[in-house]
């Protein structure tokens, strides 16, 4: 008995059904391969060859020392208006004694802070110092002053002795308007120390300011403050 021309339409039918479902595990199977990989990933960073952070800034500051013999001890910082103190004297003078003809004295010396990097350092001209009382009406002392400074990056006596030989004078005029005329530089890590000696004089004759005369200069008193200011 032959297969009716209905039975082989639903084989023809199963066969392609069952062809698509072949396809479709096939094609299953190969998008599977497709997405998936192993992965990996790497990461590093910037260090100090010690585990720690190793992009940064550098930092850049000076200290002062006041003391008349330099004592190692004595390093300070002082950023602000008054800053360190300097005692002005000379041989048998104070530094509130002062006549028409006379010059008193006071040392500081600068350097870099140990971790600081090399830079450059500039005398700024006097101010009044911030806090310190004095007895000046109209500033006529202030501006009736002069002032010189030396410097040098080795150690000399702080008097009159120190305005010539070895030295660098910097400044030279007016106690009120003069500042350094050339900076000096500073070694990193307080590998340098630079040394400077103010001169304070009350000229003779004293230039009186208009309508004054020289009593009216006595027992004046004043507290100059001298900035430096440093750059990296």
């Amino acid at each position: 008995m032959g297969v009716s021309m209905e039975n082989q339409k639903r084989r023809l039918v199963r066969r392609r059904i069952f062809a698509v479902a072949a396809g479709g595990a096939a094609l299953g199977v190969g998008v599977a391969a497709t997405l998936a990989a192993w992965t990996d990933t790497e990461w590093v960073f910037g260090g100090n060859g010690a585990g720690g952070p190793g992009v940064g800034t550098s930092t850049f500051a000076i200290e002062q020392n006041t003391d008349p013999g330099f004592d190692p001890a004595a390093w300070t910082d002082e950023p602000a208006n008054p800053g360190g103190e300097m005692v002005f004297s000379a041989t048998g003078l104070l530094g509130t004694e002062l006549a028409p003809g006379d010059s008193v004295y006071a040392a500081v010396a600068l350097r870099t802070k140990t971790a600081s990097i090399a830079g450059d350092v500039e005398l700024q001209a006097a101010v009044p110092a911030a806090g310190i009382a004095g007895d000046d009406t109209g500033d006529l002392l202030f501006d009736a002053l002069d002032v010189r400074v030396a410097t040098s990056a080795i150690a000399f006596s702080c008097d009159a002795s120190a305005f010539g030989g070895a030295t660098t004078i910097i400044a030279d005029g007016p106690l009120a308007t003069t500042g350094a005329s050339v900076t000096q530089a500073l070694a990193e890590a307080s590998g340098s120390t630079q040394y400077y000696c103010f001169e304070v004089t009350l000229p003779d004759p004293i230039p009186l300011a208009g309508g004054t005369t020289p009593e009216d200069y006595m027992g004046r008193a004043i507290a100059p403050a001298w900035e430096f200011v440093a750059t990296s």
